[in-house]
């Protein structure tokens, strides 16, 4: 995956796509498989925004049984068994236990017949995903870390997790290899109109360090037939989007690990709401908070009121109570919602729609994580009419592009033996399977030129060198904050102090072509 500005000079695209999250990279992608020339661009990082900043999950949303979603629950469970088919390394099954006291907001019955009708409409997900009920005993053994007075019992259920960041860089992958110009780092300045229509854009490099004070970024007119606005929130306040869209702020903390591999749901006992403890890459995620947001939409910044929302409701649950000293890490982000006239966040739909406007730019508007291949197919659909073009979705069914071309099990089995053989511990070989796919065995070629990169990165998470080096070498990273953010969460999961972060980058900086004051910007940038 190499950055080429250069190449949206000069080319009449068919599709313009701004905004490299989860809806503008399936929309990318879907688009250059049907054929059409596609560009895309983003001002910052691939998923830099709210789609490094979800819960982590593939899902058909539970809780919104409760407010009779049903056509929401049952795409996005669609939506889940297709993505566990297509990219087995990228989305991998999740158990959520679901306790039940004796003063729940939810009892058993009730509880028993929303998670019946959650396996109805996922069309009779096996047993491997079906909801199973647990007596007050056997749910205290799994799940000893909780609170066990009045509870009464409680079930388990089957959903999926992924790692959203790398989710979004996979499709970009697969949208070059389809033949898509892919540039992130470049903002859309303008736009170019004919008699009142959109006909392309001008966009500005924004790649060169603002240390670097000898190059200028440059500027380039993109030609292009159709433009579609997938930037969320920021599609959300312009002066279209005003009018369409509600802005809704979810804070994640991350937590020491608990001793389960299986996720809780749980309901705030303050306001209702239902709120995650799930375990990722070794750690725990506990989210999210729920609340209208009107501020800086450069800056989304987790604060001590959202922290301490968490921790008490959580506490509520736990047998032994997390503090503040307890957070290794945090993040927020924002959800774009349609507008509604609901009090509450929590009570608006998640689903998604597309808007266009009067010069014919189109607006991904809503939407969740999940069934994001499904609503960007339907920007695709609404594109090729424009264009007069029959082609069909190309996306629904289809191999993610990093999946293994053989069996995974037998894949995982023979590729697991071979990290063993290599030096890497159980642990990271399992997540760099996951991570990288079929590219997975790139990374053990660095690690067979230079054992040393079999070693963790910091001991207590499950990332080795070799696997920081090939994502500055091969996946667009262009600074420190995107490796250790995006490429691998190490900025969220674990505390990074200053001789951390300058090792690392001293790792990376041949790779990345940076000098000794190149560093030491990056590290300072991001102790920020």
């Amino acid at each position: 995956m190499k950055r080429d500005f250069s190449l949206l000079a000069g080319r009449q695209f068919d599709l313009l796509v701004y905004g490299g999250g989860i809806y503008g990279a399936w929309a990318a992608y879907d688009a250059a498989l049907r054929g059409l020339s596609v560009a895309i661009v983003e001002q910052g990082d691939w998923a830099c925004a709210t789609s490094s900043a979800s819960s982590k999950l593939i899902h058909g949303g539970l809780r919104y049984l409760e407010s009779f979603d049903f056509k929401l629950v049952k795409k996005s469970l669609a939506e889940r068994q297709m993505l566990l088919a297509m990219a087995p390394h990228r989305v991998w099954p999740l158990r959520f236990g679901v306790p039940v006291y004796a003063d729940s907001r939810v009892g058993t019955f009730q509880m028993k017949a929303g998670l019946s009708m959650y396996d109805f409409l996922a069309h009779n997900p096996g047993p491997d995903m079906a909801h199973r009920h647990f007596d007050r005993e056997s749910f205290a053994g799994r799940f000893p870390f909780l609170g066990s007075d009045r509870l009464k019992g409680g079930f388990t259920y089957g959903d999926a997790q992924t790692d959203d960041a790398r989710l979004v860089l996979e499709l970009i992958s697969g949208a070059m290899a389809a033949g898509a110009v892919c540039v992130n780092y470049c903002r859309l300045t303008d736009f170019i109109e004919d008699g009142g229509q959109v006909c392309g854009a001008m966009v500005r490099d924004v790649s060169h360090s603002p240390f670097d004070k000898l190059r200028m970024n440059g500027t380039s007119e993109v030609r292009a037939k159709q433009i579609v606005n997938a930037t969320g929130q920021w599609a959300a306040a312009s002066e279209q989007g005003r009018g369409w869209c509600r802005l809704d702020k979810g804070t994640h903390l991350v937590m020491p690990a608990l001793p389960s591999d299986e996720a809780l749901l749980l309901t705030a006992r303050s306001d209702g709401r239902v709120f995650f403890i799930i375990p990722w890459y070794g750690m725990t995620l506990l989210g999210t908070t729920d609340a209208d947001y009107r501020g800086d939409l450069d800056h989304v910044a987790v604060e001590p009121e959202e922290v301490a929302y968490l921790l008490a409701e959580a506490n509520r649950y736990l047998e032994t109570a997390w503090t503040e000293k307890d957070v290794v890490g945090s993040y927020a982000g924002l959800r774009v919602m349609k507008r509604s006239s609901a009090a509450s966040p929590a009570a608006v739909s998640r689903d998604w729609e597309l808007k266009t406007a009067d010069n014919g730019v189109h607006y991904s508007i809503g939407g969740k994580l999940t069934s994001a291949r499904e609503g960007a197919a339907c920007i695709v659909d609404a594109v090729c009419a424009a264009l007069n073009i029959d082609a069909a979705c190309a996306t629904r069914y289809r191999d993610f592009p990093w999946k293994p071309q053989q069996a995974f099990s037998a894949w995982l089995e023979g590729n697991g033996a071979r990290a063993q053989r290599l030096g890497i511990d159980a642990g990271s070989a399992k997540w760099l399977l996951r991570r990288h796919g079929r590219r997975a065995d790139r990374v053990f070629g660095l690690v067979e030129e230079s054992p040393e990169l079999a070693g963790r990165i910091v001991p207590g998470l499950p990332f080795i060198l070799a696997d920081l080096l090939f994502c500055a070498r091969d996946e667009m990273a262009l600074h420190l904050d995107d490796l250790l953010r995006r490429r691998l969460p190490l900025l969220i999961l674990t505390r990074l102090d200053e001789s951390d972060l300058q090792r690392l980058a001293e790792l990376v900086a041949p790779a990345l072509g940076w000098d000794a004051g190149r560093v030491a910007q990056e590290v300072g940038a991001c102790r920020q």
